[in-house]
């Protein structure tokens, strides 16, 4: 008999910013281990569309038109899953924008807009998510697994994106205080940090007409773009309890760029 370490069968699952990009592939390896999932995204056209992609594996699959920096609507948003499942065992803060602009001509709206959604977006989330987790635990019923999706920027300067490494520097100093503060409930909380992804942030460009492309064959080890389904499977390992020692981590998924001198 073969063991199925990352069986994830009865397990239930949030996944915000999920209707497309990386959001879709940490919503694709949960769903295809056997969870039940409910994604959300501001647009509810294609929050339907994903849905009915994450069907075909045979599991719950609900939607939902959620701002995540609206406090009110992620507070709202999760009570609404929590009734609908009956609980949450997993819960992947995705959700994000990205923007360039040069620092010295970075206006304060140009900052907040892209924190209310990148960080305060993801503090809502993962705060909403303990209330849950820990209630379970203080009602005899421990565990849970939290991801955020990271960057690279959250250990490297990237120029004209200082917001955007900033808010993700910030979730991650946030994910490893859950970790250290709430383990003791079986509260589990680690971030994914990918490289270079190919996903709709590229506004439909094709590969070969961008310049980076270039690069990475040339630099990077596996020498091509990280894809989404590229996270399918460290979404699965975190989210089971083939994890359950595992916290408060940042794990790179960039095809071995960062280990290059």
């Amino acid at each position: 008999m073969v063991a199925d370490l990352f069986d994830l069968s009865g397990k239930k699952a949030l996944i915000t910013g999920a209707n497309s990009g990386l959001g879709f592939g940490f919503a694709t390896g949960l769903a295809k281990c056997g969870a039940d999932v409910v994604i959300w995204g501001r647009r509810t056209e294609d929050n339907e569309r994903a849905a009915a992609k994450l069907s075909q594996y045979g599991t719950t699959v609900i939607s939902r038109s959620v701002d995540v920096s609206s406090e009110e609507a992620v507070v709202a948003g999760m009570a609404d899953a929590i009734r609908q499942l009956d609980r949450l065992d997993i819960v992947v803060s995705n959700a994000g924008i990205a923007a360039l602009s040069e620092f010295h001509q970075m206006s304060a709206d140009d900052y907040h807009s892209l924190l209310a959604i990148n960080q305060h977006g993801g503090f809502f989330t993962l705060r909403e998510a303990v209330r849950h987790m820990k209630k379970r635990a203080d009602d005899g019923d421990p565990g849970g697994s939290l991801i955020v999706c990271g960057s690279l920027s959250i250990n490297r300067g990237q120029p004209y994106m200082a917001h955007y490494g900033a808010a993700k520097a910030a979730l991650a100093a946030i994910t490893r205080s859950i970790a250290v503060e709430y383990g003791k409930y079986g509260i589990r909380a680690n971030v994914v940090a990918p490289g270079s992804i190919y996903t709709g942030f590229m506004m439909g460009i094709p590969e070969e007409d961008i310049p980076l492309t270039a690069d990475l064959r040339e630099r990077n080890p596996i020498g091509r773009w990280g894809y989404p389904g590229d996270v399918e499977g460290i979404a699965a390992y975190l989210a089971s309890d083939a994890a359950r020692y595992h916290t408060g981590d940042v794990i790179v998924i960039d095809g071995g760029q960062s280990a290059l001198i």
